[in-house]
């Protein structure tokens, strides 16, 4: 949350600051919309903050940021130049020192049928990222073998602890801890989202044989690290493209052991969706993990072959 809030405008910046510490601590997302509420997630659910940090489930009396709060926030972000913003005005969505990311939405400029940029951003969405390192731990025994390591597929909705899983996994692989054999790991980092880089440094610990293609096309990025980099392991998020299954296919061909994520809410959904039918009915993934937020964000709901057969049962009661 520190990190966070310098690049707010002293108005917004304030009501934040002034939330109770168990509050602050619990942040997820920081939802700013022009003329509307001020609106903050946690894990717990969503509130509306009124001015003094007061928390309300209502949003009746709460901080309303105006188009000069969304004119300020959009200038600490790009630091009073819009140009240099130019390409993440495109992509929606701007990382900020900490591996933050800030979702953008406004008026989109399409131009040839292709998004050329944003304008008039009156909607910012401030995904707070937090690493937690530890999270990948129990499923050492399932990934990392003596003599090998599993092709892992990770499934949950959204916010339910994918990436910060995904991210674990490579930073245990890459310095080879609790008895795992360090291995040479390649991150291709299409959203910003895994390794959190600014200026193409990763702003969380990746681990220390890990090189990333931050802001790379998934598909032509996994190629490009593959040949450049000669990964032992290659780590993606959130697959489900035609493309994307033929990289994962290349991959695989050339002795790549994947770390990958896909949207969904059960085994089943993931198998009906058409970019990985094939993937999983040829058991390219000899791990799937499922994930939900059912006690916490990153609840291992089961761990699963390439069969999907589950494998965890007894040792999943245990753990919760």
């Amino acid at each position: 949350m520190d990190a966070i809030l310098p690049v707010l405008p002293p108005s917004i910046r304030d009501v934040i600051a002034a939330l109770p510490e168990e509050v602050r601590q619990r942040v997820e997302e920081i939802r700013i919309r022009e003329n509307r509420p001020l609106e903050v997630v946690t894990a717990e659910g969503t509130g509306f903050v009124a001015t003094g940090g007061r928390w309300r489930t209502h949003a009746e009396r709460s901080y309303v940021p105006n188009r000069e709060d969304c004119t300020k926030l959009l200038n600490l972000i790009s630091q009073h130049s819009l140009y240099a913003l130019e390409e993440e005005l495109r992509r929606g969505y701007v990382t900020v020192d900490g591996g933050h990311r800030i979702g953008l939405a406004g008026k989109v400029v399409v131009e040839n049928g292709k998004v050329k940029h944003l304008r008039d951003v009156t909607g910012f969405n401030i995904r707070l990222a937090r690493q937690v390192k530890g999270t990948g731990k129990p499923l050492i025994p399932y990934v990392f073998r003596p003599d090998r390591v599993e092709n892992v597929l990770i499934v949950s909705p959204p916010q339910c602890g994918k990436t910060t899983l995904l991210r674990d996994l490579a930073r245990i692989a890459s310095a080879g801890e609790w008895g795992v054999k360090p291995r040479k790991v390649g991150i291709v980092d299409e959203r910003s989202e895994i390794a959190g880089c600014l200026r193409g440094v990763p702003q969380h610990d990746v681990g220390p044989r890990t090189d990333v293609l931050d802001a790379c096309p998934k598909a032509e990025g996994m190629m490009m690290m593959i040949r450049s980099m000669s990964p032992e392991i290659l780590v993606v998020d959130e697959i489900g493209r035609k493309e994307d299954s033929e990289a994962v296919y290349e991959a695989v061909f050339a002795g790549v052991n994947l770390f990958v994520t896909a949207h969904g809410r059960s085994l089943d959904e993931i198998c009906r969706r058409p970019g990985l039918t094939a993937l999983i009915r040829e058991g390219v993934f000899t791990r799937v993990v499922l994930l939900s937020r059912r006690l916490r964000p990153g609840t291992i709901e089961g761990i699963y072959d390439s069969s999907l057969k589950r494998m965890d049962r007894e040792r999943s009661v245990r753990a919760r």
